[in-house]
């Protein structure tokens, strides 16, 4: 009986064999969901080519190489000189780039990915743990005394004693009639003495006082009393100018133009000691303090500011296994960032990572464009990837990606305490799988691939931050809504999955801190969707960050929800090198489901404990030990796999 093989790409018998069973194999690399059928009709077509003399490779198609996120999809199909069409199973898990996880339908998980991760664009990063709580230093370190309001006194024509019918307040724009009426009452409709007037001018001086305008002051102007109306002048104080030294490569004006929103006239000094305290967050700051002085004219003042300025350069080595087996786990980088580039307070960052069967490259210059910290950022990242698993090297599958973020972010809510955040991001992420076996060249691995193993996305995607912080706790709250569009040449297959989607996605992390040095972390993750997504665009869980005790992106699915919760305490602390040893018991969920007909939710968790060693802010350490709390397919060959994750990061400076 002779066969023909009807394939996307030209090829051989032999080949086909091979792609065949690397089909099954591909999954992860690239955080792909997996297109699964039933065990039940994967073994039926298996048997099906047994009997007609087409064996595939390996039976055990577990394993797949080093794709892109988007390039694992349908191989191709059968045909019989005389017979039907034998379609061959798509037992297929798209590997997906460092980005949110994806694929149509889902493959039993934990099978062998092999196909590399994509980076990942920041849009759809899960978001860093937020900072444990930092203390600020006391008001009174941020802002000295600064002069009284002023003190004029009043005409010396007026009488002992005068008839008062109401007070007309001039110059206040704080405050209306209404509350002035309220506090002058008790001098209206009656005589009142010098003393008392003196009295009012007094209250209405204090009244600003009270509520922060401490240069704020009330006088009593010469003038002709009739009807029985006393008119009071409110001198609203102000600041003349702002002197900032201390910079040596920040802009003055980056400081200036902060503290000038807090030094609107009337100057309220609580609204200034508020803006002190957000530079005193500042990364770009280490230390700042404040003193107010009298200006050329009353009412006015100068606010001399000091400034030292933070380090901005940092360089940090890396080094984990925090990538799939298929294209090596083990991963080392270093990370570049300088975040005062020009003066401006714009920031540059670069990394470089690397495993034995990928290379990836991150670059993102953000730029301040207003003095409420609203910024313009671009980022770029690409990657390279092949598949090292020594049961499909033969294949040479090799991925290539790259993704281009333009992300306009604006703070609406500003304080010391809080910040909300609106943004809009415009995305774009491309991937194509190659096969180098005999120079086949592009092919169509993943689940929408077009007929050269390409994959593009084009997403709009609007997303809110919110962030609350107390010397006890830090919470962080992120929600994200992307809209796929067909854009720029974007993956267009008339059918599912394509890159026009809808999804939501949500994230929220909390840090308490319960003793010195003793922490509690809660993070969760979900996110939800309209229809089968590319695996560019999907939920990934398991891995180092994810669900411990399970591989790298063990599941790939279009929803997915993850919960995790870690404890750290100390057990040795070593102050002479700022050195802490905390143990970290952890507990991790996640579920994920497909939007695909009749699939059903897969659910994982895992328990474990770790170690953790941080020395200063330089060194940290950390070895944690996952415990699969459901059987996981798997060939246990790296650490990973046997549950154990390992980090490094040391900044050089």
């Amino acid at each position: 009986m002779i066969f023909r093989f009807r394939l996307r790409v030209p090829t051989s018998l032999l080949y086909f064999g091979i792609l065949l069973c690397a089909n099954n194999a591909v999954t992860e690399s690239v955080r792909a969901e997996a297109i699964a059928p039933s065990e039940d009709s994967v073994g039926k077509e298996y048997q099906s080519l047994v009997e007609q003399g087409l064996t595939p490779i390996s039976s055990d198609s577990s394993s797949v190489i080093g794709l892109d996120p988007t390039e694992i999809a349908s191989l191709g199909e059968i045909r019989d000189e005389g017979n039907p069409k034998v379609n061959l199973p798509l037992n297929q898990r798209v590997l997906t780039a460092q980005t949110i996880p994806n694929i149509n339908a889902q493959i039993p998980g934990g099978l062998t990915d092999p196909v590399p991760l994509p980076p990942r664009p920041p849009s759809i990063e899960p978001s860093d743990p937020p900072e444990p709580p930092q203390k600020l230093p006391p008001p009174s370190e941020l802002l000295q005394p600064g002069p009284t309001a002023p003190q004029p006194q009043p005409g010396e024509d007026v009488p002992d004693v005068i008839r008062v019918e109401r007070f007309e307040i001039l110059g206040s724009t704080v405050f209306s009639e209404e509350e002035w009426a309220e506090v002058t009452a008790p001098f209206t409709n009656r005589s009142i003495s010098f003393a008392e007037l003196l009295e009012v001018r007094s209250l209405i001086t204090q009244h600003y006082i009270d509520r922060g305008y401490i240069t704020t002051g009330a006088l009593i102007p010469p003038q002709e009393l009739s009807d029985g109306v006393v008119q009071i002048q409110v001198v609203e104080g102000g600041v003349e100018d702002i002197n900032v030294t201390g910079t040596t490569r920040l802009n003055p004006g980056y400081v200036r133009s902060r503290l000038g929103l807090a030094t609107d006239p009337p100057l309220n000094i609580e609204q200034l000691r508020e803006a002190l305290q957000l530079l005193q967050l500042n990364p770009l700051i280490g230390t700042i303090s404040a003193e107010l002085s009298a200006g050329t004219t009353v009412g006015t003042n100068i606010l001399d500011v000091e400034v030292t300025e933070a380090d901005t350069l940092s360089l940090e080595a890396a080094l984990n296994n925090g990538r799939s087996p298929n294209v090596g786990s083990f991963r080392r980088g270093v990370s570049f960032t300088e975040a005062n580039l020009l003066g401006l307070g714009d920031s540059i960052s670069a990394s470089f990572f690397n495993t034995d069967g990928s290379n990836s490259l991150d670059l993102s210059y953000t730029l301040p464009i207003n003095p409420r910290n609203g910024t313009v950022r671009f980022s770029f990242g690409t990657s390279l990837s092949r598949v090292i698993d020594p049961d499909f090297e033969v294949l040479d599958i090799r991925s290539r990606s790259r993704f281009f973020e333009l992300t306009l972010r604006q703070p609406i809510l500003q304080s010391p305490a809080q910040e909300l955040a609106l943004g809009f991001t415009i995305s774009r992420q491309e991937s194509q799988s190659i096969l180098g076996l005999d120079n086949i060249g592009g092919f169509p691995i993943s689940a929408g691939a077009d007929n050269e193993g390409r994959t593009k996305v084009t997403a709009l995607r609007f997303f809110q931050d919110w962030v609350k912080r107390s010397e006890q706790q830090v919470f962080a709250a992120r929600s994200q809504f992307s809209l796929g569009v067909n854009w720029f040449d974007a993956t267009d297959n008339n059918g599912s999955p394509e890159s026009t989607f809808a999804s939501w996605r949500g994230q929220a992390q909390w840090v308490r801190l319960l003793a010195p040095d003793t922490l509690l972390f809660v993070r969760t993750d979900v996110q939800l969707s309209d229809r089968p997504l590319l695996t560019l665009e999907q939920f990934s869980l398991g891995g180092i960050d994810s669900v411990r005790g399970y591989r790298q992106d063990f599941l790939l699915q279009d929803n997915g929800w993850f919960i995790s919760t870690e404890a750290r305490i100390p057990i040795l602390r070593i102050p002479e090198i700022e050195g802490v040893l905390q143990v970290t018991p952890f507990i991790d969920f996640g579920v994920g489901w497909s939007n695909l007909d009749n699939s059903s939710a897969e659910t994982i968790a895992g328990l474990g404990l770790g170690l953790r060693w941080q020395q200063g802010d330089r060194l940290t350490m950390r070895l944690d030990w996952g415990i699969p709390l459901k059987d996981r397919p798997t060939r246990r060959r790296s650490w990973q796999e046997n549950g154990l994750y390992f980090s490094v990061n040391y900044r050089l400076f």
